[in-house]
């Protein structure tokens, strides 16, 4: 069938349209927090995609490639109208190495949940444009279209879904439980087993209700170029991500990893400072020079040899909450690989494992109480057109079951202050915490 495109009226606030989709199924939301071009939202997926314990494929992204079937003619100014939606989690990529993943589970939560949509409103922040897009492979599509044309001009009500925490917000790591596992990372780092380790905390409290009141309120507080919204029935995503993993568009692949972080501070002097000495500090610097070598060679699997270059080194990215030392890794994809070889040949981000990826994985998986699940893994879309945008899932909020669960992590090396460190993943989860806090929770002890 023929390409479908129908213009609707421009809300520099998608939080608009999404609210009036958001009780479909499989809703989901990719969302730029007005910090990038394009949002995307899509629901009523015509096939999905669960991988979990008991699926025994060696190839995950299998079932995932047959779905996308054969490439459709890409659109010049729309970055998605139809395929792959979802979140592959971190634990998917210790199955995939063989990693034993020995940690408490994260919730009992399949390992990657996509959906296959044959529709999307993008919402294009450049052009101020707002389009329901559709290649509308599947006959159905062309009987719904009307149907979430005409949902999407009703008035648009944010819903009181009366979402709440209780209890304490713990955490699986203590201080002191912090600092024996830093020191444990020093010794595998003195030793020569790694050049640089992550080491993350998880933070639970029991909540109720529907999550999307406490992603709205997040967004608006704490904006985040790579944010999302999730509502699968397994679990509903928070992700108020800084991070680009992966992107393929036009074959020139690109990753922004982040390696680096300073606190904000509402002093304005203070917080100058703090931005110049993250962007001059050797050990920084150092740290984010790794995850980039580690980048270029996980790329070197998939694209043309000489083709990669690192056109942004060391750039800084301010936030509500923190700076961000940036660099940015780009390439050109080999002939006969795709999105899915680029994101199995990358996965999961290295700037979330430390170097090198497959030893950093092995010692996260022993000294870290819990497995990640969906933290550090990736949330994103991969087109019937064969183009894909994808994040790194950090700050990022999971709510299943009566809990909800956060994590913060950051790269350790030779030279790391255990209480530098420990307040970095404090920082980190600053705004999160705080949200736990306004829905309820009570203070971390």
């Amino acid at each position: 069938m023929s390409y479908y495109s129908e213009e609707l009226p421009y809300y520099a606030d998608s939080a608009k349209y999404y609210v009036v989709l958001a009780d479909l199924p499989w809703a989901v939301w990719l969302d730029s927090g007005g910090m990038a071009r394009y949002d995307i939202i899509a629901a009523m997926p015509t096939h999905t995609v669960v991988v979990d314990e008991a699926t025994q494929n060696d190839d995950f992204f299998a079932a995932l490639r047959k779905q996308l079937g054969q490439l459709a003619v890409p659109q010049e100014s729309v970055p998605f109208a139809g395929g792959a939606i979802g979140i592959w989690g971190y634990d998917l990529a210790c199955r995939m190495m063989g990693i034993p993943c020995t940690g408490l589970e994260a919730g009992d939560l399949p390992d990657m949940i996509v959906g296959i949509y044959d529709w999307a409103l993008v919402v294009d922040h450049q052009l101020r444009v707002a389009s329901l897009v559709s290649h509308q492979r599947f006959a159905e599509t062309a009987k719904l279209l009307p149907k979430i044309l005409s949902l999407l001009q009703t008035e648009q009500v944010v819903p009181d879904d009366g979402f709440s925490v209780y209890g304490p917000i713990t955490s699986n790591f203590s201080p002191a439980d912090y600092a024996r596992a830093f020191t444990m990372v020093q010794g595998y780092l003195q030793s020569g087993d790694c050049y640089q380790i992550n080491l993350a905390q998880c933070f639970r409290a029991k909540a109720e209700g529907n999550a999307l009141s406490a992603y709205l309120k997040l967004r608006s507080v704490n904006p985040a170029p790579y944010g999302a919204f999730l509502n699968f029935p397994q679990a509903q995503i928070i992700c108020n991500s800084p991070e680009r993993f992966i992107s393929l568009r036009g074959g020139t692949v690109e990753t922004k990893p982040i390696k680096g972080t300073r606190r904000r501070s509402s002093e304005i002097k203070e917080d100058k400072r703090l931005f110049h000495e993250l962007g001059s500090h050797p050990k920084d610097r150092a740290e984010n020079l790794m995850i980039v070598d580690l980048l270029r060679s996980d790329l070197g699997k998939v694209c043309i040899p000489g083709s990669i270059c690192t056109p942004k080194l060391f750039e800084i990215e301010s936030y509500a909450n923190v700076h961000h030392l940036v660099s940015t890794v780009k390439g050109h994809i080999s002939a006969g690989y795709d999105a899915l070889d680029v994101l199995r040949a990358c996965f999961p981000g290295g700037s979330v494992t430390g170097a090198p990826k497959l030893r950093a994985m092995q010692i996260i998986d022993q000294l870290e109480p819990h497995q990640r699940g969906f933290y550090c893994g990736a949330i994103g879309y991969i087109g019937f057109d064969g183009n894909m945008d994808s994040n790194i899932a950090i700050r990022t909020m999971v709510h299943s079951g009566d809990e909800i669960r956060c994590w913060a992590g950051g790269g350790i090396v030779a030279d790391s202050d255990v209480d530098a460190e420990y307040q970095e993943t404090m920082d980190k989860a600053s705004a999160m915490l705080e949200l736990l806090r306004q829905f309820g929770g009570q203070s971390l002890g």
